[in-house]
């Protein structure tokens, strides 16, 4: 069976959104797009309700957000129930936090 993940994003973060997807799939993910679908201005929220929802109610195993910093993407995951997120802003953070604090 394929590893589930889904990613969301705001109109800030919609061109690094579409350049991951490409490389989750090929590391034998199967790739789920919340959106946003361009870059037109749209509100965080929106999108970040719909990636933690999903891995909160066990839809996904996993979930990656975007936004312009992190920051507000970060602490609305954070409400919903058994979901763990954590800002990375490089390779090193999040392999870390995947290894000490089950992200």
């Amino acid at each position: 069976m394929m590893k589930k993940i889904i990613i969301g994003a705001d109109h800030a973060g919609f061109a690094l959104k579409e350049s991951i997807k490409p490389h989750l799939a090929a590391a034998g993910w199967e790739v789920s797009d919340a959106g946003a679908y361009d870059d037109a201005p749209v509100d965080y929220p929106d999108f970040g309700c719909i990636v933690a929802g999903k891995v909160s109610a066990g839809e996904f195993e996993k979930g990656v957000l975007i936004c312009g910093s992190g920051v507000g993407m970060t602490i609305l995951a954070n409400k919903f129930p058994g979901v763990r997120a954590v800002l990375c802003l490089d390779e090193e953070m999040a392999r870390l936090s995947r290894l000490h604090n089950d992200t």
